[in-house]
């Protein structure tokens, strides 16, 4: 029996919230990033969020999102979790912490040892640090795109704060991610969708089978 956390990222349907919740998702990530194909509107967010509330940790996930637009998210929806996945700087994973009265999680996209340095920074800031893949060239999305990277980056990797994996994860390579990486977090998106943006009930329930197993 794993003890690894699961985060299932860019729900968008009751269905697929409660096969999440069901399945023993411990975060679920709602998306307010209008370019994605996960995009939630405030009002949809704010009914799922509800569905969760007090059965699994609610990450809002934002993009470069000024001041005003958190605090709209964070009256509408109150979130556990800002999920930063865009360009922010430590000063300001710090300044949503303390005007948000929320954790923060802050997103660092990697693809080679180096990159893991810039993730020193936002430790002593941020409560997780999620890594994914570095978008490709001509992605609007900054995450979500399905790429893995070498998961043995991560291996014995101690920045005083809890990460989580992301990139490429699907129900048939989390078991071997989770062995590689030694990570304690898993977040999946594109992984276990049936067509772009469009979550699968039966894919969720397989990839958090597979996590358990791990």
């Amino acid at each position: 029996m794993s003890n690894v956390k699961v985060k299932i990222c860019g729900l968008s349907t009751e269905e697929t919230m409660e096969a999440a919740l069901e399945a023993g998702a411990d975060m679920i990530g709602l998306m307010f990033f209008p370019k994605s194909p996960r995009h939630v509107s405030l009002s949809d967010a704010s009914r799922l969020a509800d569905m969760a509330r007090g059965r699994a940790e609610i990450v809002a996930v934002t993009v470069d999102m000024d001041l005003d637009g958190l605090s709209r998210i964070k009256e509408l929806v109150n979130p556990d979790i800002f999920q930063l996945h865009g360009s922010e700087a430590p000063e300001a994973c710090a300044a949503v912490k303390v005007m948000q009265k929320t954790k923060v999680m802050k997103a660092v996209s990697i693809s080679e040892k180096a990159d893991l340095e810039k993730a020193h920074y936002y430790a002593t800031v941020a409560d997780w640090l999620l890594f994914d893949a570095k978008p490709p060239k001509d992605s609007e999305i900054p995450g979500g795109n399905g790429i893995a990277y070498d998961w043995t980056l991560l291996k014995d990797l101690d920045l005083g704060k809890p990460f989580m994996l992301s990139g490429g994860l699907d129900p048939s390579n989390v078991a071997e991610a989770i062995r590689l990486s030694g990570t304690k977090a898993v977040d999946v998106s594109s992984g276990v969708e049936r067509e772009r943006g469009v979550k699968d009930s039966n894919l969720i329930r397989s990839f958090m089978a597979a996590v358990r197993e791990a």
